[in-house]
């Protein structure tokens, strides 16, 4: 089973997160393994669909083309497979979030955009909200003064933190990448695992691997952001292009399998 997180794994990572968009040459190696592993999971903080929306390549082969393919978005707490999304209704505190964040990043002197000005990008996921500092001038120490503030609105509305590469989400706890590949392993009865991702969210998922007792490989997209996830993977490339050659190299590796 290959399981792959999307943001700065399949898709660069990009100062608009609404401008990301998968490599094509990691869907059309996606594409040739759908055929030839027993499955293949993406496991993103993404809504489910929207993964799948920036997973399209013009005039190629896209995620949705992924023989089988399954995409848990929100931290496993969406499922979409075979054209369907099925989710659980977002929790009551990501309304107060979505209401109250605009305001509380304003009341702390920094400047709100939708993408085309530098400043503080508020990403509305539908069961999440994610508070991306990438685009403002001072970047680390925006998200420095941000973290604080947004984990008291998150203790007060029930949700959790998620921290990531310049990036605040506040979110329902109880589920992380963790919790949903270790039970899509369960489900799918796998005999080995490979899981690729890029960011301190993903190490839930490097645990995953490790708690699975399976045959496994832990594979980190690397970048300049995030070293933690180099040191504890197994495998290390050079970011989405590399993941893109890696799953290439294992497309052409893997022989066919026998028909059931």
């Amino acid at each position: 089973m290959i399981g792959l997180d999307f943001d700065g794994t399949l898709a660069p990572i990009v100062p608009d997160p609404a401008d990301a968009r998968v490599a094509p040459e990691a869907a059309a190696a996606l594409v040739r393994l759908g055929g030839l592993v027993g499955a293949v999971a993406i496991v993103t903080g993404r809504p489910a669909a929207t993964a799948i929306e920036y997973g399209r390549v013009p005039g190629g082969p896209g995620l949705a083309d992924v023989p089988g393919l399954v995409v848990l978005g929100q931290y496993g707490l969406e499922r979409w497979e075979g054209g369907q999304v099925t989710s659980p209704p977002p929790p009551p505190g990501v309304e107060r979030v979505r209401a109250e964040a605009p305001a509380l990043v304003a009341s702390l002197g920094f400047t709100l955009t939708d993408g085309a000005e530098p400043g503080v990008t508020l990403e509305d996921k539908g069961r999440a909200v994610a508070v991306h500092t990438r685009r403002a001038p001072d970047p680390e120490g925006t998200l420095r003064a941000l973290r604080e503030p947004l984990a008291k609105l998150a203790a007060e509305t029930g949700l959790a933190v998620e921290p990531g590469r310049l990036v605040l989400e506040l979110r329902p706890p109880g589920m992380d990448k963790g919790h949903a590949l270790g039970a899509f392993l369960a489900e799918r009865a796998a005999r080995s695992v490979l899981f690729a991702g890029d960011d301190l969210g993903d190490l839930a998922a490097f645990e995953a691997v490790r708690l699975s007792g399976l045959p496994g490989v832990t594979v980190c997209s690397a970048s300049t952001e995030v070293t933690e996830l180099a040191r504890r993977a197994d495998v290390v490339v050079d970011g989405p292009a590399g993941v893109a050659a890696l799953l290439t190299a294992l497309a052409d590796a893997l022989p066919p399998r026998a028909a059931s």
